[in-house]
């Protein structure tokens, strides 16, 4: 009988398609474009929880591409601040109201925004 074993991390990391960044990035527009409408209570749910999922995503993904940079890199270093307030944000509630959960999605778009853009610098 065979036993599974685990693939490296490297392996696995190998074999995951890139981030949809496109799909992230209209997301973050639904919250923070200039003419952008002010979600519903359950949309805001959904967006809330579709962004926290897109930061899980991307940070492991920039995390890698960061660490291939020199150590002494600042783009690398850039990369690992927005990573850290990205982990940071993940840690934080929404405060009680519409407006106050519209501003704690709001800065997870940002941070989905910012970690995108990292990612596509140290693709470069």
């Amino acid at each position: 009988m065979q036993h599974a074993t685990a693939r490296p991390a490297a392996t696995a990391e190998a074999d995951q398609p890139p981030p949809d960044l496109a799909t992230m990035r209209a997301t973050v527009r639904r919250l923070l474009a200039d003419d952008a409408e002010p979600p519903s209570p359950d949309d805001l749910d959904t967006l809330t929880l579709r962004l926290r999922g897109h930061i899980m995503v991307l940070i492991p993904v920039v995390e890698s591409a960061a660490g291939r940079m020199p150590k002494d890199d600042a783009p690398r270093a850039c990369a690992q601040a927005c990573i850290g307030e990205a982990r940071m944000r993940l840690g934080l509630e929404p405060g009680r109201g519409l407006p106050a959960g519209i501003a704690h999605a709001q800065r997870l778009a940002r941070s989905v925004n910012a970690l995108a853009d990292h990612l596509d610098n140290l693709s470069q």
